[in-house]
């Protein structure tokens, strides 16, 4: 079993670091939040008054934190203490500060791999969570055993950054399918069509899609959707919007064009302004209801 420091014990890195505790690994984990250092030491995790002091005698370092500029921060703290340890972020941010994070890595002669997740909250809690992966060979192979304490698939994209341009991919197919799908049961419920009505047409034909069968925005047809408890997240839209920004900013970086990506950015964009930014990103649906409220009827 291996000593691993986690840094960043949130919504997503606390249950993660608790996962690796029940696989019978030793986490000494490290947040600013003194809240989440309390409740990562109620689930196992040794807690460390530092980034660097958690660090020291891992074999395996694992950051989840919310920006880019936080884990080339962090990295640049904690690269010194981690005496040849594996280095995994699992946050999600841009392709170039995870490439710039690589680069720390190297420097320290440190193997190191991007790894975002998919699967939120409840992915983490349970353990089922998809990992992205960009590295090397050596890195994947060495971190892969770790991942698998807190997922149930883990993908190896390719090189440093792969990971992350996966999940920004992703997660922009994700937020262009739930507007998509918000629309229809929007429109279905202005044409009287019942919500179980449309989920088990779509659901089985075409129009088949993760947001709809595993997500669905509407109350009923998957009970386990935040649909049923009030919106609540799950995925918040707060999280979709950094994604889907991500995204634009990639494309832009490229030469890319995508604008249905651009558009559903811009949709999220206006729900978070409002006010929304905690609430489920399925509760998209609640916005393009409103659209139609204050146009009228045509």
């Amino acid at each position: 079993m291996a000593t691993i420091a986690f840094i960043g014990l949130g919504n997503m890195g606390g249950p993660m670091a608790a996962n690796l505790v029940k696989a019978g690994h030793d986490v000494i984990g490290f947040d600013l939040v003194s809240a989440l250092m309390d409740e990562a030491k109620a689930n196992g995790v040794r807690v460390a008054d530092s980034a660097s002091r958690a660090v020291k005698d891992a074999n395996v370092v694992i950051t989840m934190l919310p920006a880019g500029k936080h884990v080339v921060s962090v990295w640049t703290d904690i690269v010194p203490s981690a005496d040849g340890a594996l280095m995994i972020d699992c946050s999600t941010i841009d392709v170039d500060s995870a490439r710039q994070a690589h680069a720390l890595a190297g420097k320290a002669s440190l193997l190191s791999i991007d790894a975002p997740v998919s699967g939120g909250v409840g992915g983490a809690r349970g353990a089922t969570l998809t990992f992205m992966a960009g590295g090397e060979d050596k890195a994947f192979a060495a971190a892969k055993p770790i991942l698998e304490a807190m997922g149930k698939k883990i993908v190896h994209c390719g090189d440093a950054g792969a990971g992350q341009a996966a999940k920004i991919c992703n997660n922009m197919i994700l937020g262009i399918s739930m507007i998509a799908v918000g629309e229809a049961f929007a429109l279905a419920e202005k044409l009287g069509l019942s919500h179980q009505a449309l989920f088990d047409v779509a659901s089985t034909s075409s129009g088949q899609c993760w947001s709809l069968t595993s997500y669905c925005p509407v109350p009923g047809p998957v009970p386990t959707s935040p649909a049923n408890n009030d919106y609540k997240p799950g995925f918040a839209s707060a999280l979709m919007l950094k994604d889907l920004t991500l995204a634009q900013e990639a494309a832009n970086s490229v030469g890319a064009v995508t604008p249905l990506g651009q558009h559903a950015q811009e949709i999220y964009k206006t729900f978070e302004a409002a006010g929304n930014g905690g609430v489920d990103f399925s509760g998209i649906i609640r916005h393009i209801r409103a659209l139609a409220d204050n146009r009228g009827v045509r």
